[in-house]
């Protein structure tokens, strides 16, 4: 197998072997003790809070940086040079359109979804 391979069947195997690590189970007397409820979800809430901040402030962060590199790189270059950057900043706003708008996004749904459930 070329090593491609063998690291697309690693990723996978990993993301499958986390997945199938949470499981959730019912257990009851009769199908009418069965009454599932929603307590106990602060605490997914705030670990779920703690890792959409982390991520948006690592985001952000790093697309500052990748900002500053390629606007001293672009100073710097020559004509040849400065278009080459050119063509890698639109990937580059694509991504951070993508980072800030996925985090706002999510948080507006989470907002919403959590409003229909008071």
């Amino acid at each position: 197998m070329s090593k491609k391979t063998l690291r697309i069947i690693t990723i996978v195997s990993t993301v499958l072997a986390v997945l199938t690590m949470c499981t959730l189970s019912f257990a009851a007397n009769s199908p009418i003790d069965l009454k599932p409820s929603a307590t106990g979800t602060e605490g997914v809430d705030k670990v779920g809070q703690r890792v959409m901040g982390i991520l948006q402030a690592v985001g952000i962060i790093a697309a500052v940086v990748i900002l500053m590199v390629l606007g001293i790189k672009y100073m710097m270059g020559s004509a040849e040079e400065k278009a080459e950057y050119k063509k890698t900043m639109i990937p580059y706003v694509i991504g951070a359109v993508l980072l800030f708008g996925a985090t706002t996004i999510a948080n507006a749904v989470y907002q919403f979804a959590n409003g229909l459930n008071s």
